[in-house]
């Protein structure tokens, strides 16, 4: 399935320091909360000692994610950050264990629940990246959950007649799915809209349905509604766009409208939604955050007070790049509300490059809004082949692919047409393969931050030479494929393990005893 531009790309909105550790794991528990289908009781959590989460499932808010998601609560609630003394309050008991059971992803969990009557499941799930997420065995279950359906799971030993009856009651089904176990067959019904409660009901008094278990979406944007998108392929988005005299972002917002299923008005809508919440962001990590376990302080304010005692040159655009970057990094650090844009790592560059330039240029709000829509569909094609785990693929696909994103999206600002956006996100990318991560002492920060504002500097830079007429030469699906195949040559010790980079140096190391870990 095609990544939607607002579930998968500038998204989510979060709180936490790690978009593939805490948001991933908040959603996976959030949909575990509703297949237990009682109040919780106790839940163990494991990690496999060979994973990525192994060695800091707690410095990179794994744990939190998943104790948040799990007490029910919505990621950007404030007591997120007070995640162990409200599960303590409410007695709940969440134990977190390393362990050694077979996967088939670097961020894999094991999650086993009880709840206050006696259910009992058994749930192995794997961040994709991004926050994307997918909980691939339920017991002893094969299924598919991404958090985007409303959901029935439906235990039975007669799911052919089962389903005839389901769809009777409920004709608006998208799809269902079938899994065979020791003790019957799950049916997994999907659907886009919602099912009553009436409906639920009745499909549990069917005769030979043995039990109902229906999980809520978590995504913003739901499955299930798409219409033909009328590319597929970078050569023919360009053939298109040329045709129709279209930009890049006008591009993103139809890629969108067809996956989506919404009307361009609502899409714009939610946009400005998350455009609202980068521009807090930036103006909140300005005035200043402060957050005990962290490594940098508050800095982003330094770059304005500088050009004024005339201690570095005014520049009003590369000057204002650094700030807004550090100031969305330090609200992340900090834990407060932000967007993942395309993950919590590389926060920064997207948002902190569209908002200096377009400062600049003074653009309307039009304007701003289609810069991120000709961002989104970068990353689009870049979730279609690498994806955002670092864990997999190193800084090459985090910050890496939001360069790309903001060198489309400052070209949609100054003007430039749909071939120019992408070959800057093309130049840009280029420059970021083979970056490692490393970050120091398991937090998101260092060398986090230079990396952004690189990403966005370097993005501002090649959407100035796309927009002089540069050749990118290698085409972008060329570089994204490229990413994938560098990506296989990294040792695991640099891809978001500490195991490796400046992570071991000595001055990390001692950073890393100072903060507790």
């Amino acid at each position: 399935m095609l990544p939607k531009i607002l579930n998968d790309i500038i998204g989510p909105v979060m709180r936490g320091p790690s978009s593939s550790h805490t948001a991933a794991s908040w959603r996976i528990a959030r949909v575990c909360l509703d297949l237990l289908n009682e109040p919780l009781k106790s839940a163990l959590v494991e990690f496999d000692k060979d994973g990525a989460w192994a060695a800091n499932y707690r410095e990179q808010g794994t744990a939190m994610g998943v104790s948040g998601g799990l007490s029910g609560l919505d990621i950007t609630d404030s007591r997120m950050k007070d995640i162990e003394q409200l599960t303590a309050e409410r007695d709940l008991s969440i134990k977190y264990k390393i362990a050694s059971y077979p996967t088939h992803h670097v961020n894999t969990v094991r999650i086993s629940l009880s709840g206050i009557n006696g259910n009992k499941i058994q749930a192995y799930a794997a961040s994709l990246g991004g926050g994307s997420f997918k909980i691939y065995q339920l017991n002893d279950f094969s299924v598919d959950l991404r958090g985007d359906y409303y959901e029935l799971l439906v235990l039975t030993q007669k799911p052919g007649l089962i389903l005839e009856s389901i769809e009777a009651l409920i004709p608006h089904i998208t799809k269902a799915d079938q899994s065979a176990g020791k003790n019957g067959i799950l049916l997994n019904v999907k659907s886009s809209n919602v099912i009553p409660p009436d409906m639920i009901k009745r499909i549990s008094r069917l005769p030979d349905v043995e039990d109902v278990i229906p999980v809520h979406p978590v995504l913003p944007i739901l499955s299930g509604n798409e219409s033909e998108v009328p590319f597929t392929t970078i050569a023919s988005l360009l053939k298109y766009a040329e045709k129709e005299r279209y930009s890049l972002g006008d591009i993103g917002l139809i890629y969108e409208k067809c996956l989506s299923g919404l009307p361009k008005a609502g899409l714009i809508t939610k946009m400005k939604e998350v455009i609202s919440i980068i521009d807090n962001s930036i103006r909140t990590g300005l005035d200043g955050t402060v957050y005990e376990d962290r490594i940098l302080p508050h800095q982003s304010h330094l770059i304005k007070k500088a050009e004024k005692n005339n201690k570095i040159p005014r520049d009003p655009i590369v000057n204002r790049i650094i700030a807004y970057v550090t100031a969305i990094m330090e609200v992340k650090s900090a834990m407060e509300v932000f967007v993942a844009n395309p993950t919590a790592g590389s926060c920064g560059t997207v948002g902190g490059g569209i908002t200096a330039l377009a400062k600049e240029l003074k653009s309307s709000e039009e304007e701003v809004i289609k810069s991120y829509f000709a961002a989104g569909i970068v990353g689009a094609y870049f979730a279609s082949g690498p994806g955002f785990s670092a864990e997999e693929h190193g800084c090459q696909v985090e910050c890496g692919a939001a360069s790309g994103m903001a060198a489309a999206a400052i070209v949609q600002l100054l003007g430039g047409t749909a071939g120019q956006a992408i070959n800057a996100a093309s130049m840009a990318i280029q420059n970021m393969i083979g970056l490692i991560c490393d970050p120091v002492a398991d937090r998101v920060e260092v060398p986090c931050l230079g990396k952004n504002i690189n990403a966005a500097v370097n993005a501002y830079a090649s959407a100035s030479m796309a927009c002089s007429g540069y050749d990118a030469v290698i085409p972008l699906d060329e570089v994204i494929q490229t990413v994938s195949q560098v990506s296989k040559q990294m040792p695991s010790c640099v891809k978001c393990t500490g195991k490796g980079g400046l992570a071991i140096t000595n001055t990390a190391i001692n950073l890393k005893r100072k903060l507790g870990n």
